[in-house]
């Protein structure tokens, strides 16, 4: 898994018919200080995650694991949002 934050929507009115219903988010990667890393990646939300928010990802084919993804042709799926993330004691993430 990854650590992501969405930080816009992709928009697709021609696809692969079993990929319709699916919202697609992008997502910006991080570290685990919340800095985002510069690398980006599509991903089907399968859980309602909104624009700025924490979430966690899974690739390949754990991407299609998910109820909303099982046998459709993803390699990205939201699959958490982050409510609250520490490190060695230190709380690093906590939702408003």
């Amino acid at each position: 898994m990854n650590l992501g934050k969405v930080v816009g929507t992709v928009v697709s009115t021609r696809k692969e018919a079993s990929l319709s219903g699916i919202r697609f988010l992008l997502v910006r990667l991080c570290d685990t200080d919340g800095k985002e890393t510069g690398a980006f990646v599509v991903s089907a939300d399968a859980i309602g995650a909104g624009p700025g928010e924490y979430v966690l990802t899974a690739a390949g084919s754990s991407a299609r694991q998910t109820t909303l993804t099982k046998d459709r042709p993803v390699d990205n799926v939201i699959l958490a949002i982050v409510d609250e993330w520490e490190i060695l004691g230190t709380t690093k993430y906590l939702k408003d």
